[in-house]
């Protein structure tokens, strides 16, 4: 009967070191939100220059064969209307994964260097305080390029719409520069991702592979349309939302989607991740 006893107690001894385990396992876990959800516009909201917000003009933005499109086909002439299309939601500390690929001729037009061109849009400031005619929303541009099939073309590049960055130690001023990424030519996927802690330090990933790390994001000032009361030169870039491009190059995604690394960093609720960089308390869940 001893010998019985001393069995049970180490099978519910194992129960429960099992159970352990799984919830440390658990805590590793990485929980993507799909931004897009391959079906429609659910949560985006598009801002064309010279139209109201929510004014999808020439249905530039689209669903189709369950790819979310930024697309020209309704259009006869390209005429400056500068699309970005934003998601609801605002982050600070995350990873961004996009799945991307440049697709048919440039709207006629559009300019040279918008020609298989389009963006992630970094930190953008929310849409509703984007005037009128603002071409481009204040933001850091995660630039997304496709080559011509015969000229290198890095993608991943850098550009920065009413923002300043550290670059390699110095303060950055100019709107562009180019990654380290090898070109991809024409209509192929391309895995673009994104690794944001705040303000602190941005890195650009290219099919896994960082091609441009930079830091100190601020307004730089210098945007048109940009309200700049609500938006003081050298004001730190903390957070913002995300938005993609139309800017007069057809382009598809079939995946956006969010790593949020902010969260609950008490190991002892059920919500804690391991991955958490960033504390919100708030959201602890211990029940």
């Amino acid at each position: 009967m001893k010998n019985l006893q001393t069995f049970f107690i180490c099978f519910i001894f194992l129960l429960g070191c099992d159970s352990s385990d799984k919830q440390v396992n658990n805590s590793n876990v990485e929980e993507w939100q799909q931004l897009f959800n391959g079906k429609n516009m659910d949560g985006w909201t598009p801002k064309l220059s010279g139209y109201k917000m929510g004014d999808n003009f020439n249905n530039t933005f689209r669903v189709t064969d369950g790819l979310l499109q930024s697309s020209y086909s309704e259009y006869d002439t390209f005429r400056n209307e500068y699309g970005h299309l934003f998601h609801e939601n605002k982050f600070s500390h995350y990873r961004l994964r996009a799945e991307y690929r440049a697709v048919g001729k440039q709207a006629i037009g559009g300019a040279g260097w918008a020609i298989a061109n389009n963006g992630l849009m970094l930190h953008c400031q929310p849409v509703e305080t984007m005037t009128l005619n603002q071409e481009f929303p204040l933001s850091v541009e995660f630039q997304l390029l496709a080559g011509n099939g015969k000229d290198e073309r890095s993608t991943g590049n850098l550009c920065t719409p009413g923002s300043h960055v550290t670059l390699n130690g110095e303060f950055f001023e100019p709107h562009c520069v180019n990654s380290s990424s090898k070109t991809y030519h024409g209509d192929q996927w391309v895995t673009a991702e994104a690794i944001v802690y705040g303000d602190s330090i941005i890195y650009q990933l290219i099919e896994g592979d960082t091609v441009l790390t930079y830091t100190n994001a601020v307004v730089g000032g210098g945007l048109t349309g940009l309200d700049t009361l609500k938006f003081p030169e050298g004001k730190r870039m903390t957070e913002g939302y995300i938005s993609i491009q139309a800017e007069s190059q057809g382009f598809d995604f079939r995946k956006i989607e969010v790593l949020d690394l902010c969260g609950c960093m008490d190991k002892k609720a059920k919500n804690y991740k391991s991955y958490f960089t960033c504390s919100r308390p708030e959201s602890c869940v211990f029940e």
